[in-house]
């Protein structure tokens, strides 16, 4: 409890005792002045049962002093603390807005940006994201969080914008597709305009789908591309490739400063447990003791970056004076079925792999080339797979334990990697 506080509940606790003495004294001059009526007492004792009164409620008070004490004592104890940030003057502290920042990613990037001392304001609608993502900033001077969705104008005066907002899982996206596009068009264009007008920088997260099945291995920022353009994953696909497409056109004709990272598979704590991504299914499967599920024959292949990685992608971009698409992954490349296997062998327990049909447009290769990102952002991923993994499945143990409410799984981003 602050001071201010505690010395204006000491301060009522005295002027409680004063007013009370002061009743206690003008009624014993009452009392003198009518000179008592009744003779059953004795003079001696008259005189001695005005003294035991005020000593009772005296003594009464205190207590009741003693009790406030004690309850705002209790109430400090409770009182909210927030990891230590970095103080940034005036001239150095950005305001920052993140839409979808109480998602996966987003909550991650928060996190570094608020310890870097920067106000940070979070938009987010809760489709996917959850408030107890960034729950552990919520009172602090410097962060303000909105329950705002994109495809509707926002008015705020910001220096940045990392723009996040949209489902990324497929399940997510594929749920309601045109929710999906609107949100990637119409959000994207809103989030440009609000740039345009108050003259802030811009990052789009844009998505390594955009290259859809590619035909080209690795992958680097000037393939065009493989996609379907109706089929299940455009909403997305499509919607992402368009977002792009904007962001370039605002850059020509408004002169906005752009930035544009096309994110590869990340995974890491505070995955939703319900995304139906690769990570997320099959840490879950093998916690519960249920058969892991590979869509295919498990051979089609995947890049997997830890999310703090990603994060210092994203913030060292945005950093740059760099334009054009930049591929944020780990090429380190592991086939699905050799994934589940080394998940298996982490969480400890010998369940059964099955195989079921391949999803529509599954992608059978997905690696990037980071050659751009290395030389004009001097970024490399630095989590091993396997630090990264147990740090997630740890997450989920966690998660899946939780009977009630109170018992809280809050990723701190205070915790050290080991």
């Amino acid at each position: 409890m602050p001071r201010v506080l505690l010395s204006l509940t000491l301060n009522v606790s005295t002027l409680t005792l004063f007013v009370a003495l002061f009743a206690l004294a003008q009624e014993l001059s009452d009392d003198e002045q009518s000179k008592t009526k009744s003779l059953k007492y004795s003079r001696k004792e008259d005189d001695l049962s005005p003294l035991v009164a005020a000593k009772e409620y005296t003594s009464k008070l205190e207590q009741e002093v003693q009790d406030l004490l004690q309850k705002v004592s209790e109430l400090e104890k409770q009182h909210k603390s927030y990891p230590e940030v970095k103080f940034l003057s005036y001239k150095d502290r950005k305001r920052i807005l993140v839409t979808g920042g109480a998602g996966f990613v987003g909550s991650h990037l928060v996190d570094k940006l608020m310890l870097q001392g920067h106000e940070v304001t979070v938009a987010d609608n809760f489709f996917t994201g959850r408030k107890r993502n960034i729950e552990h900033w919520i009172g602090h001077e410097n962060f303000e969080l909105l329950n705002h969705d994109v495809v509707n104008p926002l008015f705020i005066e910001v220096n940045e914008i990392y723009h996040l907002a949209s489902p990324a899982s497929p399940p997510h996206y594929m749920y309601n597709p045109i929710k999906t596009i609107k949100t990637n068009t119409i959000g994207t264009i809103n989030m440009l305009g609000l740039a345009k007008r108050v003259r802030a920088k811009m990052l789009l997260a844009s998505t390594s789908e955009v290259y859809g099945d590619p035909e080209i291995h690795p992958q680097d920022e000037e393939y065009w591309g493989h996609v379907n353009p109706i089929g299940p994953r455009a909403c997305y696909d499509e919607g992402k490739r368009v977002a792009e497409t904007m962001c370039y056109a605002y850059q020509q004709q408004e002169k906005v400063d752009i930035r544009v990272a096309r994110i590869f598979n990340t995974f890491g704590p505070r995955m939703h447990m319900n995304d139906g991504r690769v990570v997320s299914n099959f840490i879950i499967q093998a916690l519960q003791n249920q058969p892991m599920t590979v869509y295919g024959n498990g051979t089609q292949t995947r890049s997997f970056q830890y999310v703090t990685d990603l994060v210092d992608g994203l913030v060292g971009l945005m950093n740059s004076n760099y334009t054009r698409p930049v591929n944020l992954g780990n090429p380190e490349e592991h086939t699905i079925m050799d994934f589940a296997k080394i998940i298996r062998n982490l969480v400890g327990n010998d369940v059964e792999i099955v195989n079921k049909p391949a999803m529509q447009d599954d992608p059978q290769r997905r690696k990037p080339d980071i050659s751009r990102a290395k030389q004009f952002l001097g970024w490399l991923p630095k989590v091993p797979m396997m630090v990264g993994i147990n740090k997630t499945i740890s997450y989920f143990r966690n998660e899946l334990s939780r009977q009630q409410h109170s018992e809280r799984n809050i990723w701190s981003p205070d915790q050290p990697l080991k």
